[in-house]
Parts: C-alpha cells; sequence; structure tokens
C-alpha cells in the first residue's frame, strides 16, 4: 500500500528493514557479550573490557537502532491506516506487540549490562545463556507476521 507517502514508501520501507538488521545484531550480540561479561568479572581488567564494548554497542548500534526502528516503523504503520482504524490489521497489531516485547528485552539487556559494570551479576549464566534466544524468537515471529500476514 503506497498511502500517503506515495513515491517515497518502497524507500522508508527499506530504510526500516536495514534499520531493523542493525537492531537485531546489536540484540543478536549484546547478551552474549553479557555472558562472557559475567564469567570475566573476577579480573577487573577484563571486566573494564566488556564495559567499554558494551557501552560502544549501545551508543553507537543499538540505541540509534532502535529509535529508528520505532520512528520510521510508526510511519509505516501510520501510511498503512493503523491510526485511522484500517482494516484486516491484525498481523500488524500482533507485530507491534511483539516490537514492543523486544524493546523490553533491550531495555532489560542494557540494564542488566549497566549493573555487570557495578559487579552485580543476579541472573545464573544458564539462564543468561538462555535469554539469549529470545531475539531470535522475537524476530522470527515478528518476520512472519510482516510477510504472511496471516490475519
Amino acid at each position: 500500500m503506497i498511502g500517503f507517502l506515495g513515491g517515497a514508501y518502497l524507500w522508508v520501507k527499506a530504510a526500516h528493514v536495514i534499520f531493523v538488521i542493525f537492531w537485531m545484531a546489536g540484540l543478536f550480540i549484546l547478551p552474549r557479550y553479557l555472558v562472557h561479561h559475567q564469567e570475566g568479572l573476577g579480573d577487573p581488567a577484563e571486566a573494564a573490557r566488556w564495559v567499554e564494548r558494551e557501552g560502544k554497542l549501545r551508543r553507537i548500534i543499538l540505541t540509534p537502532a532502535l529509535i529508528a526502528v520505532w520512528g520510521i516503523g510508526l510511519v509505516l504503520a501510520a501510511n498503512l491506516g493503523l491510526f485511522g482504524g484500517g482494516e484486516g490489521l491484525g498481523w500488524l497489531h500482533a507485530k507491534l506487540l511483539l516490537v514492543l516485547l523486544l524493546s523490553g528485552y533491550h531495555g532489560w539487556s542494557v540494564g542488566y549490562s549497566k549493573r555487570l559494570a557495578r559487579g552485580e551479576a543476579t541472573v545464573a549464566n544458564r539462564t543468561l545463556r538462555m535469554l539469549n534466544e529470545i531475539p531470535a524468537l522475537g524476530v522470527t515471529l515478528i518476520v512472519i507476521l510482516a510477510v504472511v500476514r496471516p490475519f
């Protein structure tokens, strides 16, 4: 659907996909960083290197990509008629819910990174490794919803 974006629609959609890829790359790597950071807490020099790496990842990739994904995504949703009561957008509502949950996971990961920077490890290593899989599951469901549009 072209909507109010007109000829720019495909360019805006492409930008959205690009920033989703950047965000997912960050969400795939940050939890793995957290595992290594937590395992390295016994060595102050190693822990400091993880704090620096995580901070750069947040500042350079994760946070800017998250902002772009939400901003561009909301423009695309408006273009589809989400805020005007458009019909047949159940898939988009489900997608937005999953993106909101992934955003919450993003926030949790950033918060846990900051707790690790203070030396506060509160999640077991095995649990932390299992939490690594949340972004993969989330993005899989989101892509299915966006491409197949089952409802």
